[in-house]
């Protein structure tokens, strides 16, 4: 099944990747046939289920510290800080529009 521009745009907008290569779509394509096996499996009579382990009784355990006062190491993890935090990566990157880019869409 191949991806259409549009479905690749909005996917793109979604996730905030970027699919401008060939590899990038290839894998998407890919993934995209792996998960529509899904559709030949007979789910009639199957109640839907909040977990895969929904028929146990799930037990926490004891949240004992045994360690800490760590922070300049766990610091030391951090590609980009500011001050004592970690930087996360930016949210909502904004793309260009459809029109504006090149795609790797084969036929587009």
């Amino acid at each position: 099944q191949k991806v259409s521009v549009e479905v690749l745009d909005h996917l793109e907008h979604l996730a905030l990747v970027d699919f401008r290569d060939l590899e990038g779509v290839e894998r998407l394509q890919k993934a995209i046939q792996f998960a529509d096996q899904l559709h030949e499996v007979n789910t009639d009579g199957v109640e839907p289920m909040d977990s895969v382990l929904e028929d146990r009784c799930l037990y926490l355990r004891e949240d004992d510290v045994t360690e800490g006062n760590c922070t300049k190491e766990l610091m030391e993890n951090a590609r980009e800080k500011v001050e004592e935090y970690f930087v996360a990566p930016p949210g909502n990157i904004p793309l260009l529009k459809l029109e504006e880019r090149e795609t790797f869409l084969p036929g587009s």
